[in-house]
């Protein structure tokens, strides 16, 4: 993925990304057309190719981006103190229904996702679709910590080493933290914290 993405006005933004739930949400990867994605989109094909070089391509960044979504609401939307399994569930689809009014196919996205056969595509989203589930497993098991969620690419992932792929995550990762903490201004301590304990001897 071509990090210059992030570039773009947030409305064009938004627009790519709702157009590729909308496909893959509808038709699974298999079924979504990138001709409709574009048509949806109001862009041209060239430029999604430009962004993100493949359909499946597109596809992991979708899967990605929309956990990561979930996952600062999550961090933000749930309150510790509540510990019944039902109130808690409750909680998790109010959370849902916020990230709707951004992405209307967030939820179905990723829920047809869960059960895509499509080979390539299972696989690419394979590890982050682990992490994502864990995540709203130990929220349910009163396990939650909101810092966890910004492990996006846990230490005993495979990943690609590429120095440019590094550089994109490294740079998707810091976007998040730095408008967690833009909404959370209490955490700041809690980082700090965690950053020396990370360099201390």
């Amino acid at each position: 993925m071509n990090e210059k993405f992030f570039d773009l006005k947030k409305e064009k933004q938004d627009r790519i990304i709702n157009a590729a739930l909308k496909a893959f949400a509808l038709g699974g990867y298999m079924h979504a057309s990138t001709d409709d994605i574009v048509r949806m989109a109001g862009i041209s094909k060239g430029l999604i190719f430009h962004y993100f070089e493949t359909k499946l391509g597109l596809y992991q960044f979708v899967y990605n981006y929309s956990t990561r979504v979930i996952n600062i609401e999550l961090a933000t939307g749930i309150s510790r103190d509540i510990t019944d399994f039902f109130s808690i569930r409750l909680e998790i689809e109010k959370v849902l229904s916020t990230c709707m009014k951004q992405y209307p196919y967030i939820q179905l996205f990723l829920t047809r996702a869960e059960g895509e056969t499509t080979p390539e595509a299972a696989t690419a989203i394979l590890s982050t679709r682990q992490n994502y589930e864990q995540t709203i497993r130990d929220i349910l098991d009163g396990n939650e910590n909101p810092l966890d969620y910004f492990d996006i690419y846990p230490a005993d992932e495979e990943v690609d080493n590429d120095p440019e792929e590094e550089k994109i995550r490294s740079f998707e990762q810091e976007v998040l933290k730095a408008d967690y903490l833009r909404r959370n201004p209490e955490s700041k301590e809690a980082v700090i914290t965690e950053m020396y304990d990370d360099v201390k001897p």
